[in-house]
């Protein structure tokens, strides 16, 4: 069978948040199948139906270390195996999980150049009272060595090119693509960036930050003179809903990480704009939405905690017992997944199966109770 793309310029890794684009999941899934099928016709799997495959752990070394943003702390971390051996193969908006020698785990996206086998690069912003960005600018010099599982991608860029038939080729990629990253939301996007380039896509990307001080990379954006708009609040205000999103329209795309701020504007500029795909990558929790207050059992104890309408089972847990794993904090990474021993959740993850549910798993860093003052009996 004839296919307008590389198998290679598949992500294979789709089991994290769910796409919008329903091309790019078939042909993610179908790929290990392809050579044996003569058709696509009738390949129906649903990605969040899949077992999780097994992610790759390693030791790498900090080989290099850098200060890129002054006014918002940021240092950028290259990341090799220690006989500089060859690393897994990445695909843009992918990341990796890091676990420190603290033993805390954080998730980090991979900003450098997919085609470099041989190492990773990170970028990590100071956050106040963030205690794995304090260890890693405080502790993390060159020499160190991280353990890091991945990478996986939750946030995935379709491809340009997708399968063309014989006579009349159909392209499922989006027409044009807006880019649109707030500060540190830059890192998952410049790799996107260069692929679009390459490929010659129609694309575009807006940039902001508090100050241009603040914000990493400028001097990598100054190649692509003419499709980049940066701009700082400082100087320029806080930037509108309209501006964000540009002139995107039906068959476009959007790709945006940023401060939740930014998202809301964004979406709020494309509700009258259903048919523009959407994607979003997070570097916080979603914001909670229609929240009911429930209570959560801790079963080992039987202390009973309260969970708000507006806070995560993971915030209140955490201040009970602080030592509770995590890292995500949006339910695709499973680090903080608990068992639940009573009660009816109403599971908001996108990382756990049909089967891991019924078995009493439970992400308890988006998923919640299923009714108003119901209690969940947690296994902790």
């Amino acid at each position: 069978m004839s296919l307008g793309f590389d198998l290679k310029e598949v992500p294979g890794d789709l089991y994290g948040k769910r796409r919008q684009e329903p091309a790019l999941c078939l042909m993610a899934l179908a790929a290990p199948y392809l050579p044996r099928l003569a058709k696509l016709t009738g390949l129906l799997v649903r990605a969040t139906e899949l077992e999780p495959r097994p992610v790759l752990e390693q030791r790498l070394v900090v080989r290099e270390r850098e200060l890129i943003a002054v006014n918002d702390d940021v240092v950028s971390l290259l990341l090799e195996a220690p006989d500089r051996a060859a690393l897994p193969r990445w695909w843009p908006g992918a990341h990796i999980a890091v676990r420190l020698p603290s033993g805390l785990v954080r998730h980090y996206s991979l900003c450098g150049d997919p085609a470099d086998t041989r190492s990773y690069r990170i970028a990590v912003r100071r956050v106040p009272d963030g205690a794995g960005s304090a260890e890693i600018h405080e502790t993390l010099l060159p020499g160190a060595v991280l353990t890091v599982q991945g990478p996986r991608n939750a946030f995935p860029l379709l491809p340009a090119a997708m399968p063309t038939g014989p006579d009349a080729p159909i392209s499922w990629g989006p027409r044009r693509i807006r880019f649109v990253a707030g500060g540190i939301g830059i890192t998952p996007i410049l790799p996107m960036l260069d692929y679009a380039e390459r490929k010659g896509m129609d694309w575009s990307l807006f940039y902001s930050g508090r100050s241009r001080e603040s914000m990493p990379f400028l001097g990598e954006l100054e190649r692509y003179d003419g499709r980049v708009v940066v701009r700082s609040d400082d100087v320029d205000g806080v930037p509108a809903p309209s501006e964000i999103v540009g002139d995107v329209d039906e068959r476009d795309a959007i790709y945006c990480c940023g401060p939740p701020a930014m998202v809301t504007a964004a979406a709020s500029a494309l509700a009258d704009r259903p048919a523009v795909g959407f994607h979003v990558e997070r570097f916080v929790s979603a914001p909670i939405v229609d929240g009911k207050a429930f209570e959560v059992e801790l079963a080992s104890s039987g202390e009973v905690l309260h969970v708000s309408g507006q806070r995560s089972i993971l915030d209140v847990v955490r201040e009970a017992r602080p030592d509770v794993s995590y890292a995500c904090r949006q339910g695709f990474c499973g680090t903080c997944r608990v068992k639940l021993l009573s009660g009816d959740p109403e599971h908001l993850d996108n990382r756990l199966t049909s089967a891991q549910r019924q078995n009493g798993d439970m992400l308890i860093c988006v998923s919640r109770a299923a009714g108003e003052g119901d209690r969940l009996v947690l296994d902790l």
